[in-house]
C-alpha cells in the first residue's frame, strides 16, 4: 500500500520542485495506482489543479468496480478490494525525521488570505464558471499548487506544531551545559517559530534548592535573529525592509532588576506566556528591553514574553518576535511557546546543577593531588595528571613527592578501582595515610602494609595498586616496593631504557600480603618514570604492549638530546603524553618523573661519636676541619655553636653512638642521629634554669630546623645558608 503523503514530506503534482522541502520527495508523473483522495463539499467547484495539461477538465469518473478507461488511472474496486500498490520510485530520498517544520512565510499566507475573499477588488462577484478562491486556498495548502517558486510549502498548522515542539525539544535536550541550552533554544526557534529571540537568565543563577538573598536581577544572555539577507538556494527570500526600527537594534537593557510589584514581577510570577499587547504586558516589555526599546518591537501579536520557571522558582525569561511582514502569532503559539520556555528553564537547571558537580569534582580532586612539588636536595621533579574525560575531571589516580631525613626523597603514585567521587575520597585517605607512614621513616614494604590495613578498614571492595620508592641521593640508591602497579622505567644517561624488575605484589585491600622491597642502583643523570596503568594500557593494547611502547618512546626522546645530555623533565613528561594519541582515554593518568643528581661524596662528611663528655668538643673540631675544607670558614662559628648543643642534649640521653653529617649543597645542612625516639620540642627557658636553651638557639641562628622520628631512634637537623657568618 502507498503512503498517503503530508504536505510537508513531499510535494503534490504541481509542487514547484526548486522548494527545498516540497522537492524532498518528488513524484514527476502520476502513480499508477494510488489511493483516492477524500473529496471534501468545498473541493466539488473545478479548480486549475484539477485541469489537464491542455486547460481540458478530466474525464467522468469510473463507477465503482468498472474497468479503467484505457490509459487512465483504476477506478476504485469493490467494497472491499485494496488498490494496487504503485512501484516505488528507486531514486526518490526518504524524508528526514528529525527535520523542524518551517512555519509559512508570510507571501503564502497572504495569498491564502487574499484567494478566501469571495470577491473581487472591484467588489463584484467572481465570474460563472471561475474557480472559486475560497476552495482554491484549501486545494494549494494541500496540494502545493499556485504557490511562487522559491516558497516554503504551507503545512498543517496543528501537526505541524506538534512536529515542531518535538524536535525543538530534542534539540534543548541534547545541550549538556549552559551554552549549548540556550543556543538549542535560538537555534530551535530562529527562523522556525519566530524571527528573533532574546533569552534572559537570573544573575546569578540559583543552584538546586538554595535560596537567592538578593533581588530578582536578569542578564541578556543570547540573542538570535534572521539575518537581512537570507539565502534564496534554501528557500528563503530577501525581506522587505520594515517601517520600524530593526528589533533588537535599540535593546539597552542587557541587565535588568525586577522590582516585587512591578509589571515584569507579576508577568514573570504568572508562569504563562503571554502577548505583550495588552498594556501591563507592554509595561513588563518596557522594564525588560529598558525605555524607547519597546518602539522596536511589532505591535499587534508578533512578540510573546515567555517566562523560563525551574523546578523551584523561575530563572529567566524569553522573548520571541515576528517581524511586520510575517504572520501574527496565534493562540495555540502561546502553546508552543510554553513547552519551549519548560524544556529549556529544565536544562538550564540540569546545567546549572551539572556544573557545580563538576566544580566540587574539580576542587576535590585539586586538593587531593599536590599543588606543588618539593624541591629536596639531589633530585629534579615533574608531573602529569590527566582525568579519563574532560566532563569527568576526578578519579583515583594520585602521585605524591615527600621529602625524608638525610634528604632523602619518598616517591608514592597509585591508582584507587573507578573514576567517581568515592574513588577520588578513597585516593585522598590513602594519600594522607602514605604522607604520615613516611614521616615515621618506615621501609617502603612496611608502608604498603600500613596502607594495606588501611584499606579494608575503609571497606572490603577498596582495592588500589601503588608504588612506594625511597630515592637516597647520598648513596645513590634506591628502594622500590610494588603493590600490583606497573613496573617503573629507568632512563640511563646514555640514552637506554630500562624497565626496572621489581616483584609485583597484590593489589592493596587484598589483605594478608607480604610485600617485598628491592635495592637498586641510581645513578646520577638518570630519570625514573612513574606513572599509572591509564598510560599503557587501553581498549586497543595490553599493558605489556604499552610498557615497550613507553620504553621505545624514553628511548627515542634521549636521542634527541645526545647521550651526554639528558632531555629536560617537562618537555620528557609532555613527549611521554604525546604517545597516547587522539581518541578518549580509557582512564586518568597520573605520571612523576624524577631525575636523579645526587650528592657526590665529596661534599659529605659522616662521623661516629661515642656518647661521653668529650663528644662535643670533637664535634666541634670535625665540623671546623669538614668547613675549612670547603672553604665555608665564615660559617664556623655559627656551625660550632649549634653542632655543640644538639650533640650535648644527644649525648646526655643516647646510649649508643651517635651520628654527626654534613652535607654541602645549595645550604649547609647538620644532621645529629640518636637511639632516643623522644623529639625534642622548643620552649622558653627560665631566668633561674641552667639549661633548655640549645633549641632556642637553633632556632634563632639557623635557616630551617626539625626532627623526624626512625625507627632507629630520631635525627635532629638544621640548615644554615652558604655565606652566612
Amino acid at each position: 500500500m502507498t503512503e498517503q503523503p503530508t504536505s510537508f514530506e513531499r510535494p503534490q503534482p504541481g509542487a514547484d520542485p526548486t522548494e527545498p522541502r516540497g522537492a524532498v520527495l518528488r513524484t514527476p508523473e502520476p502513480p499508477q495506482a494510488a489511493l483516492p483522495l477524500q473529496a471534501r463539499p468545498e473541493d466539488a467547484a473545478p479548480c486549475p489543479a484539477a485541469r489537464g495539461a491542455d486547460g481540458e477538465p478530466p474525464a467522468a469518473p469510473v463507477r465503482p468496480g468498472a474497468a479503467p478507461a484505457a490509459g487512465g488511472p483504476p477506478g476504485p474496486g469493490p467494497e472491499h478490494s485494496q488498490p494496487v500498490a504503485a512501484e516505488p520510485d528507486p531514486h526518490r530520498p526518504r524524508p528526514v525525521p528529525e527535520g523542524i517544520p518551517a512555519q509559512p512565510d508570510a507571501a503564502a499566507r497572504t495569498a491564502e488570505d487574499t484567494e478566501a475573499v469571495s470577491v473581487t477588488a472591484d467588489g463584484a462577484a467572481p465570474a460563472p464558471g471561475a474557480p472559486d478562491r475560497r476552495t482554491q486556498g484549501d486545494s494549494d495548502r494541500r496540494t502545493g499548487q499556485g504557490l511562487p517558486p522559491g516558497r516554503p510549502l504551507p503545512m498543517r498548522r496543528d501537526g505541524d506544531r506538534l512536529r515542531f515542539v518535538g524536535a525543538a525539544t530534542r534539540r534543548i535536550a541534547r545541550g549538556m551545559d549552559l551554552d549549548e541550552i540556550v543556543m538549542g533554544l535560538c537555534r530551535a526557534t530562529v527562523p522556525t517559530f519566530s524571527d528573533a529571540i532574546l533569552v534572559y537568565l537570573r544573575e546569578p543563577l540559583p543552584v538546586g534548592d538554595e535560596r537567592p538573598v538578593g533581588p530578582l536581577v536578569l542578564r541578556l544572555r543570547r540573542t538570535d535573529r534572521i539575518p537581512s539577507e537570507r539565502d534564496a538556494e534554501v528557500g528563503f527570500l530577501p525581506v522587505p525592509a520594515p517601517e520600524q526600527p530593526a528589533e533588537l537594534s535599540v535593546v539597552t537593557n542587557e541587565l535588568c532588576e525586577v522590582r516585587p510589584g512591578s509589571a515584569l514581577g507579576e508577568v514573570l510570577r504568572g508562569v504563562r506566556p503571554v502577548f505583550t499587547d495588552t498594556p501591563s504586558a507592554g509595561a513588563a516589555l518596557a522594564e525588560l528591553l529598558g525605555e524607547g526599546s519597546e518602539l522596536a518591537v511589532p505591535r499587534g501579536q508578533r512578540t510573546i514574553l515567555a517566562p523560563l520557571r525551574g523546578r523551584r522558582r523561575v530563572i529567566g525569561a524569553a522573548l520571541f518576535l515576528r517581524r511586520p511582514d510575517r504572520p501574527a502569532f496565534e493562540g495555540d503559539d502561546l502553546l508552543v511557546a510554553a513547552q519551549l520556555a519548560t524544556h529549556s528553564a529544565l536544562g538550564v537547571d540540569k546545567a546549572v546543577l551539572y556544573g557545580r558537580e563538576a566544580y566540587i569534582a574539580d576542587e576535590l580532586q585539586r586538593t587531593m593531588l599536590p599543588e606543588t612539588l618539593p624541591r629536596p636536595t639531589g633530585v629534579r621533579l615533574a608531573s602529569r595528571y590527566l582525568p579519563a574525560a574532560e566532563t569527568a575531571r576526578v578519579g583515583g589516580d594520585w602521585y605524591d613527592a615527600i621529602p625524608l631525613p638525610g634528604s632523602r626523597v619518598a616517591l608514592v603514585v597509585g591508582d584507587v578501582m573507578g573514576h567517581s567521587m568515592t574513588s577520588a575520597a578513597i585516593m585522598g585517605q590513602l594519600r594522607t595515610t602514605a604522607q604520615i607512614l613516611a614521616g615515621l621513616d618506615l621501609p617502603p614494604q612496611e608502608v604498603l602494609h600500613h596502607l594495606d590495613e588501611q584499606a579494608q578498614r575503609l571497606g572490603t571492595d577498596r582495592m588500589a595498586t601503588c608504588l612506594y620508592a625511597v630515592y637516597d641521593p647520598v648513596s645513590h640508591r634506591i628502594t622500590i616496593a610494588n603493590a600490583g602497579h606497573p613496573p617503573p622505567v629507568l632512563l640511563h644517561l646514555g640514552g637506554r631504557a630500562e624497565v626496572l624488575r621489581v616483584p609485583p605484589g597484590a593489589p592493596i585491600g587484598v589483605g594478608g600480603v607480604d610485600f617485598e622491597a628491592v635495592e637498586l642502583d641510581a645513578p646520577a643523570g638518570g630519570t625514573l618514570l612513574l606513572y599509572t596503568d591509564g598510560l599503557v594500557e587501553s581498549r586497543l593494547r595490553d599493558v605489556w604492549t604499552g610498557i615497550e611502547q613507553l620504553r621505545e618512546k624514553l628511548a627515542a626522546t634521549a636521542q634527541l638530546t645526545g647521550p651526554d645530555h639528558p632531555p629536560p623533565l617537562e618537555a620528557l613528561c609532555d613527549e611521554v603524553l604525546d604517545m597516547l594519541g587522539p581518541g578518549d582515554r580509557d582512564d586518568d593518568i597520573a605520571l612523576l618523573a624524577a631525575r636523579f643528581d645526587g650528592i657526590a661524596p665529596s661534599d659529605v662528611a659522616y662521623w661516629f661519636l661515642e656518647p661521653e663528655d668529650s663528644a662535643p668538643s670533637r664535634a666541634r673540631r670535625l665540623a671546623r676541619r669538614a668547613l675549612s675544607r670547603w672553604g665555608l670558614e665564615e660559617l664556623t662559628d655559627s656551625v660550632e655553636l649549634l653542632v655543640s648543643e644538639v650533640v650535648t642534649n644527644a649525648v646526655r640521653y643516647a646510649s649508643r653512638p651517635v651520628t654527626l653529617r654534613l652535607l654541602r649543597t645549595d645550604v649547609l645542612r647538620c644532621e645529629v642521629g640518636d637511639d632516643v625516639p623522644q623529639l625534642p620540642r622548643l620552649r622558653q627557658a627560665r631566668a633561674t634554669d641552667e639549661g633548655g636553651r640549645g633549641l632556642y638557639l637553633v632556632n634563632r641562628l639557623a635557616r630551617r630546623w626539625g626532627a623526624t622520628r626512625l625507627s632507629t631512634g630520631k635525627v635532629v637537623w638544621f640548615e644554615l645558608h652558604r655565606g652566612q657568618s
